[in-house]
């Protein structure tokens, strides 16, 4: 097992720090001590009792019509302003008296000013005054004298326009009419009956606070509220109150300083640290590797911190973000139990900011094992569209089972979440888009794109047919056998198949000195063994030059480089060690250069290409011969070491025998020989053949039953 060095180990410390700090740091939250609740749902929380008297008040919904009601039936305060009156009529007695050919006497003149006066004294009001009064909404307003609050009759208020008509109205002579048009009384009239809007406030707050004054009081130590309570309409203003008198006697002050975020910060180091934990148990391979922790880590920090965003942008923002794309690519990319612990975390930090924590962690655990039960093995994107359409299915019915049991009726549910659950499922379509972007930034190789590779019509592959057909069938061999046996021992089928139909890629440059590819010329003949052997073992060096080139990943060039491990080219050694028994040996001229498998899959891929290989030279293809050889070829390469650096077991390689003896031995089964026919019986009486002349063309016969048949049994 590899064992970290201190850099490493030093890396993954300080990944898992900077994670956790910048959770907690963005982590919503208040500088007070309030409690998530929402009326007509249980109470999430323990007994609270009160630490102090609580005044009872009016529930919102009382209030709100209380209110109302005082609106309704409140008068105005108003101020007459006898100084503007004064001064009004007094600048009009002296534009009267100054003007000239009016034709009126000084007696109308008279008239004029009582009249003025008369209609000061019913009162003058403004236009949105007059409006409301005529409206029916103003009977009456306020006046106040030595706080004393009189009210007065609206009825007899006039706007200044109307006031001027009722002038014009009453003062019925020609010459009167003329007299009050020539003094442009109607400029001059203004209201001297105004609202006093700072009194109206006071008077109206105090009605406020008098119709609103506590209906009751929760003594010290007496009981609020108990878990899985109601929290009525009169209960969450009681928890309201609650709530603003502990911020005014200071006991919100224990969130504003560290208590809370240690415990957010210990909740956090808890769910990393049994993440950690779980790859280093079980998943050793991945936590040895840097590329997969900091992928992991930064997936989950990254959508942790986009659903805080969320959260805090939109009304029930958190069920928009598609938690979903964290199980679905690290299914992808890693394996389905890996899948489910990451996206139980990414739930569990995520639950912290949610209004409702079961429900929430409820949903978001049943989408995931919905997302990755439905995408086992992603090859079209047509899938992800299948598991998003599934997952808004899931959301939808998580959250009508969970309004049905809690009212026991569909009346609170509510179309915005089936909103948000679609704009989930769209989200999560694009995981797609997601994956080619992961797989740039962290190298990785997904299934789709080793389906994309392992298609015959990639560039490489119809080069090395073209070039190649032996090899390229013996590379579609080895890749059956391959597939088989990964799927037997759970190893990554996909990955495999892939790997077999490119680990021979590097003969396309020697086509002709492989002997799959030759047609009774052997080149080798006329080489000594060193060049061969070279020729030979070069064939993986220039397979991992035209992968490269081919911008192939390298997870499919590490069954080009891993296929022949550190094996040798035993033919050509064994000739050369024979023709110079008695002479040192460079065995590094006939070794290739390796190194020997680092996974089971590329175990089993030097098994298969091994044993395919021999099978092809063998005459005897009976189940016990084929046995027999792939027991000698295996277990000679385990006796060399070849898999010492594999994580392959032994129950492996004995499945992956059984496996490769099944498959030859359908591949190579024997064929039942047909009897011949004794007494034949006579020819059938053919029909006469018309003679062709010389510009006609021959009719053609149609197929006998016999012949079609004997055809038949020939192609057996």
């Amino acid at each position: 097992m590899n064992h970290l060095s201190q850099r490493d180990l030093s890396l993954r410390v300080l990944l898992f720090i900077v994670v956790v700090a910048a959770i907690v740091y963005f982590l919503p939250r208040s500088g007070e001590n309030h409690y998530t609740y929402e009326e007509g749902r249980p109470w999430s929380y323990a007994l609270l009792t009160a630490p102090f008297d609580i005044p009872v008040h009016l529930d919102s919904v009382s209030a709100a019509k209380l209110k109302d009601s005082i609106d309704a039936n409140f008068e105005p305060v108003y101020m007459r302003d006898l100084t503007l009156e004064k001064t009004i009529i007094s600048d009009y007695i002296t534009r009267l008296n100054a003007a000239k050919d009016l034709g009126i006497t000084p007696a109308q003149k008279n008239m004029i000013i009582n009249q003025i006066k008369e209609v000061y004294d019913n009162g003058i009001v403004d236009r949105d005054t007059y409006s409301r009064i005529t409206a029916r909404q103003l009977p009456a307003v306020r006046f106040i004298h030595d706080n004393v609050a009189i009210s007065m009759p609206t009825t007899q208020y006039r706007s200044a326009f109307r006031a001027y008509e009722h002038l014009d109205s009453t003062l019925r002579n020609q010459g009167l009419h003329e007299a009050l048009s020539k003094t442009k009384l109607s400029e001059m009239l203004q209201p001297n009956i105004l609202l006093d809007t700072v009194t109206t406030r006071r008077v109206l707050e105090e009605s406020y606070q008098k119709a609103m004054a506590p209906i009751g009081v929760i003594q010290q130590g007496e009981r609020i509220i108990d878990k899985g309570d109601i929290v009525t309409t009169r209960l969450a203003t009681v928890l309201k109150t609650y709530e603003e008198l502990s911020d005014e006697r200071g006991n919100s002050a224990i969130s504003k300083h560290y208590y809370p975020m240690a415990g957010q910060i210990l909740y956090m180091v808890i769910l990393f640290s049994a993440l950690y934990g779980y790859l280093y148990i079980f998943r050793r391979d991945y936590f040895d590797d840097n590329r997969t922790v900091l992928f992991l880590m930064t997936l989950i920090g990254l959508f942790t911190l986009f659903a805080f965003t969320m959260d805090a942008t939109f009304r029930s923002g958190l069920y928009i973000v598609p938690f979903t794309m964290v199980p679905i690519l690290v299914l992808i990319f890693l394996d389905s139990r890996t899948a489910y612990f990451c996206h139980l975390v990414e739930v569990l930090i995520c639950s912290i900011v949610s209004s409702f924590s079961l429900e929430f962690i409820f949903l978001q655990f049943i989408a995931g094992v919905v997302a990755i039960d439905s995408l086992k093995e992603l090859t079209r994107r047509s899938q992800l569209i299948r598991t998003a359409a599934l997952i808004l299915i899931a959301y939808s019915l998580c959250y009508v089972a969970m309004e049905v049991m809690q009212s026991g009726s569909l009346s609170r549910t509510e179309g915005r979440v089936f909103g948000c659950f679609a704009v989930n499922a769209i989200l999560i379509s694009f995981s797609y888009v997601l994956m080619f972007m992961v797989e740039r930034i962290f190298g990785f190789t997904s299934r789709v794109t080793l389906v994309e590779l392992s298609d015959i019509n990639n560039p490489l592959l119809r080069e090395l047919s073209e070039e190649c057909p032996g090899t390229f069938n013996h590379s579609m061999a080895v890749s059956n056998l391959s597939s088989a046996a990964a799927n037997r021992i759970g190893a990554n089928v996909q990955l495999v198949r892939t790997g077999a139909l490119y680990h021979d890629i590097g003969k396309i440059k020697n086509p002709a000195f492989y002997t799959e590819n030759q047609h009774g010329v052997n080149p080798h003949d006329a080489l000594d063994p060193l060049q061969s052997a070279r020729i030979v073992t070069g064939h993986v060096r220039e397979g991992l030059a035209l992968a490269e080139k081919a911008k192939i990943p390298e997870v499919i060039r590490k069954f080009i480089r891993e296929h022949h491990g550190l094996g040798k080219a035993r033919y050509f050694y064994t000739i050369y060690r024979n023709a110079h028994p008695d002479e040192p040996v460079d065995e590094s001229i006939f070794t290739y250069p390796g190194p020997d498998p680092q996974s089971k899959e590329t175990s089993i891929l030097m098994m298969a290409d091994s044993v395919e290989a021999a099978s092809r030279s063998m005459t005897d293809h009976s189940p016990e011969a084929i046995s027999a050889l792939v027991n000698k070829i295996i277990d000679g390469q385990i006796a060399e070491g070849r898999h010492n650096n594999s994580p392959i077991s032994f129950r492996d390689v004995q499945a992956i025998k059984e496996v490769f003896a099944q498959r030859l031995r359908t591949m190579y089964h024997s064929r039942i020989s047909y009897p011949e026919l004794k007494n034949p019986e006579p020819a059938p009486n053919l029909p006469m053949v018309e003679e062709v002349k010389p510009d006609e063309e021959p009719k053609q016969l149609p197929p006998s039953d016999s012949t079609t048949e004997t055809t038949s049994e020939t192609s057996k």
